[in-house]
């Protein structure tokens, strides 16, 4: 059985727990993880606090499916607690006889008993404090939090109860208890993750988020993977504006929609926490169906350079329900560790589908690489070819006859066929090489039996410059037979775009595969 002094120092970190847990009350999930860590520690199952449980048990993720490098729920969410309690104990809980604390790196919670009794100024009677409403904690503050009051009560009804035998246990304990926090405090967590940073501006960003970052703007829900694998979550790292969700309508140029179902709409904007390094920014746009005809311009702004002005979603994309993607490379945080993008209204109101951050090139934008497939496609290199994607028009033919004349045969499973276009996202500072794939699947002796030279024909243009004029796959190559093409220093226009038009002058135009490749040193 437990000594007394056991019991005592317990029944005060339960105390310490029940009151923080109370101020944590706007804050569910923060109040849920503070509860579940306790528990955990009083049970003595300290070994069970770790990444996966967290994200399962607290924050309802899949037990199967869950992958930590992907989803980095438990350590936002563990350092947003953190955070909070050292804020909490900065102000209203800095008399209070144990501080809770969650040492960097670790998942065990810290009772720490100070040797201090308790002030006889209770700050519930302290000058015009009694006209003060009480508030709680929020998960998302101000600069500067409000205050938390009604902890004290809890603490008066407490000692009056155990206050004699306290005193004198506090100072003992508060050796064991410091050397506890000391031993878990030296834990490094390699992979851990800062949280969401307060409005009024994060000072700190040692824990650096892990990477990629996507965000579906204005979205709540589980993490949804698109059509590569990739896992996208929910916002987090924004500020002011509302949410909007989308209509039935479908969206062009995209073969992940569920990336266009929701803005985040109105003047806003995210502090996203970055370690050093350069990365590349993507965001997603489509034209918000709210019946308006009125000018939509806003401007997008990062790390306080303008970047996209009177930016018009609409005129960028060349019309209503299309999807848009504009590309920033060699971008950096902030001298604070925070990467600052702001979206503030011109003659419309702004609004954003979805922020990418991936690690980036200095001085050059990561490759695209796409075949005209449902699936991704990993090259003899190790390189991946995403789904195909920024289409428009055409039709996809799924082909098993095998490709002779490449190392992946596999990049030619498929192809887009028919009269159709690409707008292909890039940063508009670069020049690019475009390369592109095809094989003839249709005509000749070892493909349909029947056809030849002159049987397919057609032309390609990228900005309006013809690249490709009568050009004949057969004629060039035969059938079943990979035949790759590749331009140079193509110019992006000002919206950010190479726009390839596949245009057929006899049959259908054709095209298995794309890369683009940014030539900048």
């Amino acid at each position: 059985m437990p000594e007394e002094s056991d019991l005592s120092r317990r029944e005060a970190e339960r105390a310490e727990l029940d009151v923080v847990e109370k101020a944590l009350q706007k804050s569910t999930r923060l109040a849920r993880l503070a509860h579940y860590l306790g528990e955990k520690y009083f049970l003595g199952e300290i070994d069970q606090l770790h990444e996966y449980g967290i994200a399962t048990e607290v924050f309802g993720r899949s037990k199967t499916a869950f992958d930590a490098s992907e989803d980095a729920i438990a350590r936002v969410e563990a350092h947003r607690l953190r955070k909070k309690l050292r804020e909490y104990y900065e102000r209203e809980g800095k008399d209070h006889l144990v501080h809770l604390s969650l040492p960097s790196g670790s998942y065990v919670p810290v009772f720490t008993h100070q040797s201090s009794v308790l002030p006889s100024s209770d700050p519930l009677d302290s000058p015009g404090s009694k006209s003060q409403p009480a508030t709680a904690l929020t998960p998302e503050s101000a600069s500067t939090p409000p205050a938390v009051h009604g902890s004290s009560a809890a603490w008066r009804t407490f000692l009056k109860r155990k206050g004699w035998l306290y005193a004198l246990l506090a100072v003992v304990a508060v050796g064991a208890i410091f050397g506890f926090y000391s031993f878990s405090g030296s834990t490094k967590q390699s992979k851990a993750t800062p949280a969401q940073p307060t409005g009024g501006g994060p000072s700190v960003s040692s824990n650096a988020t892990g990477m990629p970052i996507r965000l579906i703007a204005g979205y709540t829900g589980q993490p949804q993977m698109d059509s590569s694998g990739a896992i996208w979550t929910a916002d987090r790292y924004d500020y002011g504006g509302g949410t909007w969700t989308r209509s039935t309508h479908s969206i062009a140029r995209t073969s992940d929609p569920l990336l266009f179902e929701r803005w985040r709409t109105g003047d806003f904007f995210y502090n996203i926490p970055l370690p050093p390094g350069v990365y590349e920014l993507h965001l997603y746009f489509v034209t918000m169906d709210n019946g308006s005809d009125d000018a939509r311009t806003f401007s997008v702004s990062i790390n306080n350079k303008l970047s996209l002005p009177a930016f018009d979603v609409n005129s960028d994309a060349l019309g209503e329900n299309i999807a848009d993607e504009r590309i920033f490379r060699d971008v950096s945080p902030d001298k604070d560790g925070y990467l600052r993008i702001s979206f503030t209204g011109e003659r419309g109101t702004p609004a954003l589908n979805a922020i990418e951050i991936l690690p980036g090139i200095p001085h050059k934008q990561l490759p695209i690489r796409l075949v005209m497939q449902p699936t991704s496609v990993t090259d003899h290199d190790g390189q991946t070819w995403h789904p195909d994607n920024y289409f428009m028009n055409g039709r996809l033919s799924t082909q098993r006859e095998p490709i002779q004349g490449s190392p992946d045969p596999d990049l030619f499973a498929a192809e887009r066929y028919g009269h159709f276009t690409y707008a292909l996202p890039v940063d508009t500072r670069g020049r690019y090489t475009l390369v592109l794939h095809f094989a003839e699947f249709y005509f000749g002796p070892h493909a349909s039996g029947q056809g030849g030279t002159g049987n397919r024909i057609f032309r390609v243009m990228c900005n309006g410059v013809m690249l490709l004029d009568n050009f004949d796959i057969y004629k060039e190559a035969g059938s079943l037979h990979a035949l790759t093409k590749t331009f140079y220093h193509l110019k992006p226009t000002a919206q950010g775009k190479l726009n390839l038009t596949f245009e057929p002058i006899v049959n259908n135009a054709t095209v298995s595969g794309i890369e683009v490749l940014d030539e900048s040193n």
